[in-house]
């Protein structure tokens, strides 16, 4: 019996060893139970939903599973870029009433499979362009409730929804007035004016200059300076690589006060007026390359030049000179074979100021301005060869400078004066009126001129900064368009060169200055 006890004890015992060890294998094979997902605590969250109120920013510790997220009464007001890069599952995704003010250019990047999106009665004035781009399989959108400035900004708006396939409720605009509770959907493209203009600093030349004339020359581009204070006419070239005028040649000019360069035949002269000392024409010779003494200006007739104007009249090249002293003569020059030669003394003893040849209906004109009288209108004739005076422009008794320009089909004259306001003229058939008084106290230089069909006028002053401004179709008139800091200037030049349009000033007391006219897109 006592044998039979031990086997059977033996045998219970491996039993229990058997039956623990299977125990022990069934729990290491067995499942464990789910573990709970992590959630801020501001968050209630499942395995593929969160919904959050409260919450100071987007919450980072969700489940990467989440499917649909919402955010209510956030305790923030800007969505940054890449707030939910977190969560690439994001189906759908409320952010319907909070104070949302402002949302990052990419703050719905990754979300590819975002199909719901809901924005409603939040702060929201404006959105980044494209925000919606990368959301491939939007369904839904909601953005009403929100306070939209319904300008350039949300031009693209506008476009984005008449082409896109997404369902969007009604949306209204806050603001302008002009807009205000329209509905977004239904604003014309054309209402939005988006495109403006800007003239930037381009270039700086470090020195002063009293005229300035660009020019072409065996198909380069090249500007010719009047520099008194370098005792020279100094010629640039644009340099097409760097984009930038670049030092060309000088030619010797004690008292410069214009260098005015005329391509004849081929050949380049450039004729050089000096207060003192004399005036004189120069010729380029490509074979030496360099600039040569053809000729003097009588100094007899031509004692204190102030402006110098080229023109062709039937094939005929001519240049006329202006002459601001008491005893010298306004006088024209005509280029015959190997010179200029005199051609007609125009206006004694008048201090002249400017000249502005006009070629308009076949008849061209001289009109030249003068500091001690009105200016006058000589009329080419062709049988005596010789400026005939017409008229005279009665309504400013003085001007310092004298320019033109078209505007459809009127003709109109800007007169600078250095006290008094200049004016703007209208050419009426028979006479000229005034259209318009500018606020000039000592200008002496003013000049229009277009840039891809916007016409501009820069007014200089030796008191304040020079005014730029734009003319108004609807208006027919010139309004404010912008200032730009330069001293004393004593011309303006428009010069296109390849893709940029510059405007060059060239400044008697300071550096001359080049700015560049930019086209802005206000709606990008």
């Amino acid at each position: 019996m006592a044998g039979l006890r031990a086997r059977l004890g033996s045998g219970l015992g491996l039993l229990a060893l058997s039956t623990l060890g299977l125990c022990l294998m069934l729990q290491v094979g067995a499942k464990r139970p789910p573990k709970t997902p992590p959630c801020p605590p501001s968050c209630s969250c499942t395995r593929d939903t969160a919904f959050c109120v409260d919450s100071k920013a987007v919450p980072r510790n969700l489940p990467s599973e989440v499917i649909s997220l919402t955010l209510v009464n956030a305790a923030f007001s800007e969505i940054h870029d890449g707030a939910f890069s977190h969560l690439p599952l994001l189906q759908f995704l409320l952010l319907n009433s909070n104070k949302f003010t402002l949302i990052g250019d990419n703050a719905f990047t990754g979300l590819s499979h975002l199909q719901y999106l809901s924005l409603a009665n939040n702060n929201l004035q404006t959105l980044p362009r494209d925000i919606f781009r990368p959301l491939d399989i939007l369904s839904d959108l909601d953005l009403r409730g929100n306070s939209l400035n319904c300008d350039c900004k949300v031009k693209w708006l506008v476009e984005w929804l008449a082409h896109t396939n997404t369902t969007v409720a009604p949306i209204y605009c806050a603001s302008p007035p002009r807009f205000q509770e329209h509905k977004v959907q239904d604003l014309p493209l054309r209402e939005f004016d988006c495109i403006t203009t800007d003239f930037v600093l381009y270039q700086t030349l470090s020195f002063p200059a009293v005229s300035a004339e660009p020019f072409l020359y065996s198909s380069d581009l090249y500007l010719a300076l009047a520099q008194p204070g370098a005792s020279a006419c100094t010629i640039l070239k644009w340099d097409y690589v760097e984009r930038q005028l670049r030092d060309y040649d000088r030619i010797p000019a004690p008292s410069a006060v214009h260098c005015k360069p005329m391509v004849v035949d081929s050949q380049l002269y450039v004729v050089v007026a000096q207060l003192f000392g004399g005036s004189y024409i120069y010729h380029w010779d490509p074979n030496t390359t360099r600039f040569t003494k053809l000729q003097d200006i009588d100094p007899q007739r031509v004692r204190k030049p102030n402006d110098l104007e080229a023109f062709r009249i039937d094939g005929d090249w001519y240049f006329a000179v202006a002459d601001s002293s008491k005893a010298g003569a306004t006088s024209l020059y005509r280029w015959h074979q190997n010179g200029f030669y005199s051609q007609q003394a125009l206006h004694a003893w008048h201090r002249d100021t400017d000249l502005e040849f006009v070629d308009g209906e076949g008849k061209p004109r001289l009109i030249v301005s003068s500091s001690s009288q009105a200016p006058i209108i000589y009329q080419w004739s062709r049988t005596q060869k010789q400026f005939v005076a017409q008229g005279e422009v009665t309504q400013v008794p003085d001007a310092q400078a004298v320019k033109h320009f078209r505007a459809g089909r009127d003709s109109y004259l800007c007169l600078s004066r250095y006290i008094g306001d200049s004016k703007i003229l209208r050419w009426e058939g028979t006479r000229f009126s005034e259209v318009q008084a500018l606020p000039s106290r000592g200008s002496l230089a003013l000049q229009p001129f277009l840039v891809g069909g916007r016409r501009y006028l820069a007014l200089g002053s030796d008191f304040s900064f020079t005014q730029i401004y734009q003319w108004d179709e609807g208006r027919q008139k010139f309004v404010r368009f912008q200032e730009l800091a330069v001293q004393a200037p004593r011309a303006f030049c428009y010069m296109p060169a390849g893709d940029a349009q510059l405007l060059l000033a060239p400044s008697f007391k300071g550096q001359t200055l080049v700015y560049r006219h930019v086209v802005v897109d206000l709606s990008a």
